[in-house]
């Protein structure tokens, strides 16, 4: 008997619930086109919703022109700007995606990310176009040219043209609206793939689990190809919300917002805390109002967390998610305003379904080790044109995370280390096979390891060891060819030259990274 489910299912549902970002965002617009949508800290210019929802679907119109429309790729350059957002949304709404560059990059790393998405349309900053003009003519053997770059300015100056013709999305849920790079075991950054359902859910959860109510400010100063900018900005946006728009950590701006207005949550990464205490330790009124501060207090100074959340009266984030993840799957935890635990232990979201399993991907019991397997709405698409990497990411029907958790008997998860070698320095992923292979490109160079070390500034930092067979390699010349390979947050912060049986290995021949460690700490 027909029971009706496949037309209830296909039909009814599947159109009833297909929101995407840009319609969420233009239903909220209209029902406040006076509020204010976005803030310049710099200037204090303002555009409204239902101004900032013309100028997004006249750029759409744009891209339109341009041949950009569902399932096409834009590759965009910039630091925090209206235009950045702008093009986010109209992006959105054609059903394009939206490719973030790192502009901390190389021009040969940005040539590996451009090639990889091979965006029909690039857009650029004048205050990165420099950069762009670095990147080698032909990208990787085999690719094509990369297409002649636009001003973004230019791209998303009104004129008077009306551009009368309108423009229907053919985004749904699942539809990927955002790339964001994240580092690849190999070195080479991949490009996560962020569909409309992760972002709105994203936003859901962070407001859940942070408490933050849709009238919050979002001060976006952490960069846009970033989750911690681009999740919040997006999510800010669809609820209502207003958005300044900083141009990089700028203590003063952040204070200045932190007085005058009520703030949802206030991102504070490692790296920048101690800057933003002493703008703070000046400023004589007090805070209007934030829900929550911070992010990874593991790679903080403890006493640095226990003041900050003193000075802006707010909790702390204790949180581990990533860039395919969102805030899940560890984002329910909240530290104390004025105290800390000895154990930063993680809470595990609501919203999210996990395993911690053994290499050979069996669970394991409460105490034991094991890799953080995941399931949830926040979930990333999975990584572009990378087949392999999303085989091995997402074996058995879950996302692997690589990193090792402990679960304790009150539920509770307490990381362990990553089961594949990363370094987090400042809110920026760095894998040491990437600064390795480069030194080992450089002549004379014998062999190379590159192991993270405790920092108070920015949580971990690279330090390399060398061996040599060559008295004309020394510490100068190896950061004169790092200097031209990889961006300056890769870059080691100390060399040390040893001798190549002086390496410790398996009995495979690898070389054993944390006995490294153990090296650094005993020299200090």
């Amino acid at each position: 008997m027909n029971t009706g489910r496949e037309t209830i299912g296909g039909l009814f549902a599947g159109q009833a619930s297909g929101s995407t970002v840009w319609s969420l965002f233009a239903a909220g617009a209209r029902l406040s086109a006076r509020a204010v949508a976005l803030q310049d800290a710099r200037d204090a210019r303002r555009v409204t919703y239902g101004e900032l929802e013309s100028w997004a679907s006249w750029v759409a119109v744009r891209l339109h022109r341009h041949g950009v429309g569902a399932g096409d790729r834009i590759a965009l350059l910039s630091e925090n700007s209206f235009e950045y957002l702008v093009v986010m949304l109209a992006a959105a709404r054609v059903g394009a995606i939206l490719a973030c560059q790192n502009w901390r990059l190389t021009g040969r790393e940005l040539g590996h990310c451009l090639a990889l998405v091979e965006p029909a349309l690039v857009l650029v900053s004048e205050k990165f176009r420099g950069l762009l003009e670095s990147v080698p003519a032909t990208l990787y053997p085999g690719s094509a040219e990369l297409p002649t770059a636009l001003a973004l300015g230019s791209f998303c100056a009104v004129t008077q043209d009306p551009l009368s013709e309108s423009h229907s999305s053919l985004a749904d849920p699942e539809s990927p609206l955002l790339i964001l790079y994240t580092s690849g075991t190999t070195g080479l950054p991949k490009g996560a793939v962020i569909s409309h359902r992760a972002e709105i859910a994203r936003n859901l959860v962070l407001r859940n689990e942070f408490g933050l109510r849709p009238l919050d400010t979002f001060v976006c100063w952490t960069p846009l190809y970033h989750m911690g900018g681009a999740d919040h900005a997006l999510g800010t946006l669809m609820v209502g919300g207003k958005v300044i728009v900083v141009d990089g950590f700028a203590p003063e701006a952040l204070v200045r917002a932190a007085v005058s207005e009520p703030l949802g949550w206030l991102v504070v990464m490692p790296g920048v805390t101690h800057q933003m205490l002493e703008a703070l330790a000046g400023e004589p009124r007090p805070v209007k109002g934030i829900r929550v501060c911070g992010v990874m207090p593991d790679l903080i100074p403890r006493a640095s967390v226990i003041e900050l959340t003193r000075r802006l009266n707010a909790p702390f984030v204790n949180t581990f998610g990533s860039t395919e993840t969102g805030s899940p799957p560890a984002s329910a935890g909240l530290l104390p305003i004025g105290s800390l635990p000895e154990k930063l232990s993680k809470r595990q979201s609501r919203f999210c379904e996990v395993r911690l399993v053994d290499p050979e991907g069996q669970d394991v019991s409460d105490g034991t080790p094991g890799e953080l397997w995941m399931s949830g709405p926040t979930l990333f698409s999975g990584y572009w044109a990378n087949e392999e990497a999303n085989r091995e990411a997402f074996a058995e029907g879950w996302f692997h995370m690589g990193d090792v958790f402990v679960r304790n008997p009150d539920g509770t998860l307490d990381f362990v280390d990553r089961a594949k070698y990363l370094i987090k320095s400042g809110g920026e992923n760095i894998y040491p096979a990437e600064i390795e292979r480069a030194l080992l490109a450089v002549p004379g160079v014998s062999d190379a390891a590159v192991v993270r070390k405790p920092d108070p500034r920015w949580g971990e930092v690279p330090v390399a060891f060398v061996s040599t067979g060559d008295s004309n390699v020394d510490e100068r010349l190896l950061r004169e060819r790092l200097r031209t390979a990889l961006a300056g947050y890769k870059q080691p912060k100390a060399f040390h030259f040893i001798e190549f049986e002086a390496f410790p290995r398996s009995a495979s021949g690898k070389i054993q990274r944390h006995e490294l460690e153990r090296r650094l700490s005993t020299d200090d």
